[in-house]
C-alpha cells in the first residue's frame, strides 16, 4: 500500500520531492503525489489558525470518498493548525479514515526569528509527515525522543527526532510485511 501526498498550493514549493523521498526512506513505503481540488476548512478568525479536525473532515468526506483514494492520504499545508484548546499542533491523523494533515507554518526557522534554511524545513516536514502517516499505519506515540513516532511539543523536540523508527516501532505488525 502506497502513501498519497496532497501538497497544498500554499505550502512551500520545491520541497515536495525531498520530503516524499524522506518519508519513503523512514517508513519503507512508496509515496506518490495526488492532485484534487480541496477547500481548506476550519479557519478561526479569533485564533488566526485552522482547526485540524475540520480539515480532516473535508479530506475524509470530499477527497477520499469522492475520488476513492486507496491508501493513506497526507495533506501538507502551510496553514497554522490547532485542535481544541491546544495552542497549535504540528499535525494530526485520523487512522480510522486514513487521512492526516501536517502544517509547515511552524517548521520554518523564520517563524522563530532564525535564518531561513530549506534543509531544516524539509527535515521537519518529512519527520512530522512520517509521524502522522505512522499513525495511519497503526503506530502509536513512542517514548523514545529520537524515534519519528515521538510526539514533539516544541521545535527542539521535533529537531531531536531522527528520520527513522526505533527498533520497537519497526516491529509493529502494521509495518511488517510492507507492500
Amino acid at each position: 500500500m502506497g502513501i498519497n501526498i496532497l501538497w497544498d498550493r500554499q505550502a512551500p514549493e520545491g520541497l515536495e520531492l525531498p520530503v516524499a523521498r524522506s518519508i519513503t526512506m523512514i517508513l519503507g513505503r512508496e509515496t506518490r503525489f495526488v492532485e484534487y481540488p480541496l477547500l481548506i476548512d476550519g479557519y478561526d478568525r479569533n485564533r488566526n489558525q485552522h482547526d485540524a479536525q475540520k480539515i480532516l473532515d473535508r479530506l475524509q468526506d470530499t477527497v477520499t470518498r469522492r475520488y476513492a483514494i486507496s491508501g493513506p492520504l497526507l495533506l501538507v499545508t502551510s496553514r497554522d493548525l490547532y485542535v481544541g484548546a491546544c495552542d497549535f499542533v504540528f499535525g494530526l491523523a485520523r487512522p480510522a479514515s486514513g487521512v492526516a494533515v501536517v502544517s509547515t507554518a511552524r517548521f520554518g526557522n523564520e517563524y522563530y526569528g532564525r535564518r531561513p534554511d530549506d534543509a531544516d524545513l524539509i527535515d521537519r516536514t518529512a519527520k512530522e509527515g512520517a509521524h502522522e502517516i505512522g499513525h495511519l499505519l497503526g503506530l502509536d506515540h513512542c517514548d523514545n525522543p529520537e524515534c519519528v513516532m515521538f510526539r514533539p511539543r516544541t521545535l527542539d523536540e521535533l529537531d531531536r527526532k531522527r528520520k527513522m523508527l526505533c527498533p520497537a516501532c519497526t516491529e509493529t505488525p502494521g509495518l511488517r510485511g510492507k507492500e
